[in-house]
């Protein structure tokens, strides 16, 4: 979630990510979407929209938009347009994203163990 750089909320989260690195990696991830669609590209890379669209159905064009241009920023992923008519965009994960492979491993073993119970 977006917030005004002047915000309370926005200036603890700061002050939070700052002593805690369990916080600022999950600051990489928080959200409904972007874990998904990280996972998926590193199951499957590189994607392109209407790739991942397809394997993720319930997600709205906008939010899918709003995940990777907020995972693009953060230094996880790379948008990669060729040169074509029409313009051909694929999705792939940076070194840095892939370095966060062990933790969402890690993340979907213990969410496959506990889901149900």
């Amino acid at each position: 979630m977006k917030r005004k750089e002047s915000s309370t909320n926005r200036q603890n989260q700061i002050v939070i990510n700052d002593k805690c690195n369990i916080a600022y990696t999950l600051g990489f991830i928080e959200g409904r979407w972007k874990p998904t669609v990280l996972w998926l590209l590193l199951r499957n890379e590189p994607l392109r929209f209407s790739q991942l669209k397809k394997m993720m159905p319930d997600i709205s064009e906008r939010m899918l938009t709003s995940a990777l241009k907020e995972l693009e920023k953060d230094g996880i992923l790379q948008r990669i347009t060729y040169p074509e008519v029409p313009p051909r965009v694929e999705y792939l994960v940076t070194p840095q994203g892939k370095s966060l492979t062990p933790v969402l491993e890690e993340l979907e073993k213990w969410g496959a163990q506990h889901k149900n119970g």
